[in-house]
């Protein structure tokens, strides 16, 4: 089941599902917007709320509707209930944290647990697993991404928006930990050119650390310096979103969006970069390239529930790296990555 399946994401991965000769049952709330598509894919679909759940005969649900933060946990309860696997692609650390709780209740119920099955957070779970394999008592890590040529979709945004009041999140010596927006900022050497990024509050602060071990960890989005600037002005009105009514009035904004179109999706390229470091200067770098962020999820989430169909993989709460292993990313589909010799290569 492909929940969410009339949402910008939701919709692309069932169209790519189908194209690959998959059948998914898609489901949503909205009864006249998931009828239509289904009935062009030939899908057989369901429509009802998440209060409500109906997961009779279904083995695994691609949860895709967000935000995450308000919708993650009822479906995951629900999946436990059914023994029904569940992947989505969520980016939250909220939404992170309170799945990998439920590792020994997901083990009891011999069901997988996989959170951020797309762009959040596959490519750079996946070159943190590889940087901890090259450099294995690593104390640091350092993520980066930067994205040419591509737009936010409107449920990313909404979901923006709901956890902006939070600030932004590294994780030091083991925990996560609460910080101002662009709290760290500094110059990236991506393989596209050197850019300026700076700390944000993407999923690997929680994932990475259960992949990888290494305790302190932070990640970086390239952004302008004068962009970077308008960040940091405005992170004192941040808290200002803990208002709820505020919070709604953004996302009826955000309401607007639509999402990168194809022309941009298949053009849009993601590169990233990735540094692992011991307390005496040791360090590893490596860098990616993937498809623009939609697609590669689209590619990426359809891909994972492949993997978890065929059976195989362990159940409980997992991180993909965790799940299908580093080299999961090189199976997805234009991805690149290259290897930069470091110090510790020749030790």
């Amino acid at each position: 089941m492909i929940y969410g399946a009339n949402g910008y994401t939701g919709e692309l991965i069932a169209r790519e599902a189908v194209r690959r000769g998959h059948h998914p049952l898609l489901a949503g709330r909205n009864a006249k917007t998931i009828e239509p598509l289904a009935r062009e894919l030939g899908c057989q679909w369901r429509a009802f709320p998440l209060e409500k759940p109906q997961l009779d005969d279904v083995s695994l649900v691609l949860h895709c509707a967000g935000p995450f933060i308000h919708t993650a946990m009822p479906m995951v309860r629900a999946c436990l209930a059914a023994g029904a696997h569940y992947l989505d692609i969520t980016g939250e650390i909220a939404v992170f944290e309170s799945i990998f709780a439920l590792d020994d209740e997901a083990k009891r119920a011999g069901v997988t647990l996989l959170p951020g099955a797309g762009f959040d957070v596959v490519p750079t779970d996946c070159l943190a697993a590889m940087l901890a394999e090259r450099l294995p008592d690593a104390g640091e890590l350092w993520l980066a991404f930067y994205g040419a040529g591509t737009s936010l979709s409107r449920g990313t945004m909404k979901t923006m928006i709901e956890g902006l009041h939070e600030g932004g999140a590294i994780r030091e010596k083991g925990r996560i930990k609460r910080v101002p927006m662009a709290y760290d900022v500094r110059e990236i050497p991506f393989s596209c050119g050197p850019r300026m990024a700076m700390t944000i509050p993407w999923g690997d602060v929680a994932t990475a650390w259960r992949t990888t071990g290494i305790p302190n960890i932070r990640v970086y989005n390239a952004a302008s310096p004068r962009a970077i600037a308008r960040v940091r002005r405005i992170a004192r009105l941040l808290p200002l979103l803990r208002f709820r009514p505020l919070r709604r009035l953004l996302q009826l904004v955000a309401n607007r969006r639509t999402g990168p179109p194809e022309k941009a999706r298949a053009a849009a390229r993601m590169y990233l970069w990735g540094r692992a470091a011991r307390r005496d200067g040791t360090e590893v770098t490596m860098t990616m390239e993937t498809p623009e962020g939609y697609a590669f999820t689209v590619l990426s989430a359809v891909r994972a529930v492949e993997r978890v169909l065929e059976g195989g993989i362990a159940t409980g709460s997992l991180t993909p790296a965790r799940a299908f292993g580093a080299e999961f990313v090189r199976g997805v589909g234009g991805v690149v990555v290259p290897v930069r010799r470091s110090p510790a290569d020749e030790a």
